[in-house]
């Protein structure tokens, strides 16, 4: 059993869950939450949802599944290594892509501009509303009742209108408090993550190639290291092994930094951590100039690749046109939407109708959204 720091998430002083259970047997809080969340549904469309590039353009890519499996174990690595409870982490890593709309970042944007006079969309909000409601599978409850720690954790961001509206786990959006240092830490290592997968992935795809990273300072230290080590090593090897050293190099920096940000703050217990003015995990200053650069980098060339942008904006045609058949006549949705979109309307007016279909729109998969597209507005697609 891994041994806990004292201002670790202890699951046997969880907030606990929305209804009541009986604790479960051989198994933490924390590990059902993320035994739940891998059999969930909407855990399994990840496999189908992009990450930069649309699902069907190559086999190799990342996708969202396999984007959460790598957050996952790059935050059970540093949550082992700063006392931190591992199954929270990966519990909260597995989770925070479930409400993310098909066609990644792109699809989030218009299907938030669609929504902006029905309260908006986020991504993160999508993902506890997952959690909390959609997912339809228990006989005692919506949803899949996770701890608090776990929503917290999965919850980044929010607004205040929204916070308001959340009862406790929004609270702290309201109260300016931190949340826990493993939610902190998750969203860290899903940086890390998507910033070192994207640049591997856009090299595979030949959108972006070595000699563009030049300026880039974390990726030059470590090309030059592994150049110096292995000067005839294959180009496809040199890129893995240069990658996987800058996983490596910001894991360590942000592990030294946190733990010295944890000793000077002399922070005890959870609550300690959730009342300090500041997150607690981050990396140090010469880390985060690094890190910065690469960020830059790539929205500089790859997420503005013309390639990537075409399909960003079919991505966006797609997403814009199924919203506004299906809020102009809810009888296009499936039956089961349909239902629930009338329920929600008659509760809510257009807000809930927009919602209903905001919800159906975000479930979809890549090829899914591609596929109810045609459905609706090819002549030739007749079912």
């Amino acid at each position: 059993m891994q041994q806990l720091d004292s201002y670790a998430a202890h699951p046997e002083q969880s907030l606990g869950r929305k209804t009541h259970e009986s604790p479960p047997n051989n198994r933490s809080e924390y590990q059902r939450d993320r035994d739940r969340i891998v059999h969930s549904t909407a855990f399994r469309r990840l496999e189908y949802k992009t990450q930069v590039f649309v699902n069907h353009e190559g086999d190799l890519f990342r996708t969202r599944l396999t984007h959460s499996i790598e957050v996952a174990q790059i935050g059970r690595a540093m949550a082992r290594s700063l006392g931190l409870n591992e199954d929270l982490v990966e519990a909260i890593a597995l989770a925070h892509d479930l409400g993310h709309t098909p066609f990644g970042h792109a699809g989030q944007d218009v299907l938030n501009h669609c929504m902006k006079n029905y309260g908006g969309f986020e991504h993160n909000l999508q993902s506890l509303r997952v959690v909390d409601i959609l997912e339809e599978k228990y006989a005692e409850f919506e949803g899949l009742n996770l701890t608090f720690e776990t929503r917290e954790g999965i919850l980044k961001h929010c607004s205040i209108v929204n916070a308001k509206r959340l009862g406790e786990v929004g609270e702290r959006f309201l109260s300016k408090q931190q949340p826990g240092l493993e939610a902190q830490l998750s969203n860290l290592a899903d940086e890390i993550a998507y910033n070192n997968h994207d640049l591997d992935d856009g090299l595979r795809a030949g959108l972006i190639n070595l000699n563009q990273l030049k300026n880039v300072s974390l990726f030059q230290e470590q090309l030059y290291k592994v150049n110096e080590e292995y000067p005839n090593l294959a180009e496809r090897r040199t890129i893995h092994e240069v990658i996987r050293r800058m996983i490596n190099r910001l894991v360590s920096d942000l592990i030294d930094q946190s733990r010295l940000n944890i000793q000077r703050a002399n922070i005890k217990h959870i609550d300690d951590a959730r009342a300090h003015g500041t997150t607690l995990i981050g990396f140090s200053e010469q880390m985060i100039e690094l890190h910065l650069e690469l960020k830059q980098f790539l929205r500089k060339n790859l997420y503005t690749h013309f390639r990537v942008y075409r399909m960003t904006n079919k991505a966006k045609l797609i997403i814009k046109n199924l919203f506004n058949a299906f809020m102009e006549d809810t009888k296009l949705l499936p039956e089961e939407h349909s239902r629930k979109a009338s329920i929600m309307e008659s509760q809510d007016g257009s807000d809930g109708r927009a919602r209903a279909v905001a919800d159906y729109i975000a479930g979809m998969t890549d090829r899914y959204a591609i596929t109810e597209y045609k459905r609706l507005f090819d002549p030739t697609q007749l079912t």
